[in-house]
């Protein structure tokens, strides 16, 4: 069994709140089956069973801490694109707008476009410069400002 990265954990230790031994171990001779007592072992266990919640616990603290650190690690690749209203600027040619008979040479920026409203964040309405609306809105990632 492996620890998991965010946790630090087994799944077996979160679930069951003792390290688990596969079968092929119990053979081999190690401390850990040379010293094995009935008695001492099942207190162990009462024991571990006692301190899980803990475990889990520092586990999930562990967890938010890992989520926290990826999400700052992807956020600080994302560029934020903010665009007013009547800003000029280009789209990005997608693959069904991108003609196959120009190859890997073609244009990757077509427009230029007006930006003409916005519905949410990162989300924007536009036009062309003889104002003809396009049908549905575009996101920030697929646009830049046209100087």
């Amino acid at each position: 069994m492996t620890a998991r990265t965010p946790t630090g954990e087994t799944l077996f230790q979160l679930a069951y709140g003792s390290e688990a031994i596969i079968p092929v171990k119990v053979g081999l001779t190690s401390y850990r089956v040379d010293s094995y007592d009935k008695r001492r072992n099942d207190e162990a266990i009462r024991l571990q069973l006692d301190l899980v919640d803990e475990v889990r616990a520092t586990a999930e603290q562990r967890l938010a801490r890992y989520q926290d650190l990826m999400a700052k690690h992807y956020n600080a690749k994302v560029k934020h694109r903010v665009f007013q209203v009547r800003d000029i600027i280009l789209r990005k040619v997608t693959g069904t707008i991108r003609d196959p008979s120009q190859g890997k040479l073609g244009p990757n920026w077509e427009g230029p476009y007006k930006v003409t409203s916005w519905q949410r964040k990162d989300t924007y309405y536009l036009e062309t410069l003889d104002r003809q609306k396009l049908r549905h809105p575009w996101n920030a990632e697929s646009l830049k400002k046209y100087y």
